[in-house]
């Protein structure tokens, strides 16, 4: 997790040099025709897809499911895994993480905030085509195998690993819940692909662009537009280059790939089919960002509606909405606010949300539960110094809320051991009102026209944020910094 993402893409030409040798062997092995999924594959297949859905939100079910479904079966039946668009499963998530993924059995999953990514039709089925292209090269295969040898070294199943930084750490990447996620979907989706799978799929997705008659340079101005957006999530979530955001976690470094993509897809024949326009008319009112029913984040608070729950960060610090918690970054300190189970007893709740940090094998020493109360609701807390190979000695506090009748929240925290920044997060706590609640309202891609009056600027201004307007504008449209706008050119702009 210690990579750094904010990269310049004029340095890809240096990363993305590739000898003629290593560009033969690449093409050889996009160029072999995969074995079909056998009946094996199918069944474990259909074993992780429920997994999968509960993971990443569940499928969302909108006007734009029908025409994301067509798009998916169409670039993955260039694979040749199957013979017919009906023997692949694509499936639209209600996620609000950059993310698209594939499983064996012909299994394809995109999120709803990668799609609005995309700003073509085409840019969507190539990032769809790379992830088919892992499936096709047996590539998950391998990282199970991976994830099996990590989970008997005992790198992975921990929470602590993910807010120390361990990049074994998996809660960071499932959304960072205080549960262990031993399963096979987090020790799937802990691994990165090696930089040879990535290209790899790379080389499959741009193949399968030019078979269904796309244009094969897609891929690469998706890959820019990654690359944009995940310095912008970096910046978003207080990241400061300690840790990566969802597909890049799993995928490194899409901007070295960027002139890589751009030149293997001039080994295809010319074509200028994106559907661009299609594709901005399909996703126009798409919900994006997060769902108010798991909670926003507006600017430094986090709002949460149906909970009707709130609380602030401080100053310099970031915020990350996962389906299970939180997560809280910054130059002086991590954390996650989440919950687990509650009957009443306070010290148990404390002893399970330790043990959820440091496993079985390490007993933390906390002396005395302190009570409080924050904003008329009872707490209750405990702090200790734990020793880590990788930071030396922490500060490790769990700090807990009683929100009802058997319902507890609670911040975990590490700091350094002499001062905690948190403070005044902890104290932040607090029931909204009903005004309050029913004034969250889910964000929007709005599709607008460039007037003549209107500039980067201008547009970004109605983005609906509090902080990194131009930022999240230019990355939204995969629009570099120096970037001009044209009237009568079509945007993509978030709002209520």
């Amino acid at each position: 997790m210690g990579r750094k993402i904010l990269l310049v893409l004029a340095t890809t030409s240096l990363v993305a040099c590739v000898t003629n040798n290593d560009a033969l062997a690449s093409n050889q092995k996009a160029a072999r025709a995969p074995l079909p999924f056998s009946a094996q594959e199918k069944a474990t297949g259909a074993k992780l897809h429920p997994e999968i859905l509960k993971e990443f939100g569940g499928a969302y079910q909108s006007p734009q499911t029908a025409y994301v479904e067509r798009v998916g079966k169409k670039i993955a039946l260039q694979s040749g895994l199957a013979t017919a668009e009906q023997d692949f499963t694509v499936t639209f998530l209600n996620s609000a993480v950059n993310n698209a993924l594939a499983i064996e059995g012909g299994y394809v999953y995109i999120t709803r905030q990668l799609a609005a990514l995309c700003n073509s039709e085409a840019e969507m089925a190539g990032v769809l085509g790379h992830e088919v292209g892992h499936t096709a090269a047996r590539h998950s295969r391998k990282r199970q195998q991976r994830a099996t040898i990590a989970n008997i070294l005992g790198v992975v199943g921990s929470i602590g690993g993910a807010l120390l930084g361990d990049r074994g750490g998996i809660a960071g990447i499932l959304g960072g819940a205080a549960r262990d996620y031993s399963g096979t979907i987090a020790q799937l989706f802990t691994l990165s692909y090696s930089r040879s799978q990535e290209e790899q799929a790379d080389d499959l997705g741009i193949q399968y662009l030019s078979r269904a008659g796309y244009d094969p340079t897609a891929l690469s101005s998706m890959l820019n537009s990654l690359a944009l957006q995940t310095a912008v999530d970096a910046k978003v979530a207080g990241l400061n280059g300690h840790s990566i955001p969802e597909w890049a976690s799993t995928h490194p470094d899409p901007a070295r790939r960027v002139v890589r993509a751009a030149n293997n897809a001039r080994k295809y024949p010319a074509s200028t089919l994106r559907n661009a326009d299609a594709h901005l008319r399909a996703i126009d009112g798409l919900m994006y960002d997060d769902d108010p029913r798991e909670g926003v984040i507006e600017g430094n608070e986090f709002l949460h509606p149906d909970l009707r729950l709130k609380f602030s960060v401080p100053q310099g610090f970031g915020m990350s909405n996962g389906s299970q918690a939180v997560t809280i970054n910054g130059n002086g300190g991590k954390g996650l606010f989440t919950t687990q189970a509650f009957n009443g007893d306070r010290r148990a709740y404390i002893d399970a949300a330790f043990k959820a940090v440091v496993g079985d094998q390490q007993k933390v020493d906390y002396g005395q539960i302190q009570t409080t109360t924050v904003n008329g609701i009872p707490a209750f807390y405990a702090s200790a110094n734990v020793n880590t190979q990788q930071s030396g000695t922490v500060r490790l506090t769990v700090f807990a809320y009683e929100w009802g009748a058997n319902q507890a929240f609670h911040f975990v925290t590490i700091t350094p051991s002499n001062g905690s920044p948190f403070d005044s997060m902890y104290s932040s706590v607090a029931r909204m009102t009903a005004n309050e609640a029913s004034a969250i309202k889910p964000r929007k891609i709005r599709v607008v026209t460039v007037g003549r009056s209107d500039s980067v600027a201008t547009l970004a201004a109605r983005m609906a944020y509090r902080t990194f307007q131009a930022e999240r504008f230019l990355a939204l449209n995969g629009l570099a910094g120096s970037a001009t706008l044209t009237a009568g050119q079509k945007v993509k702009i978030v709002s209520y």
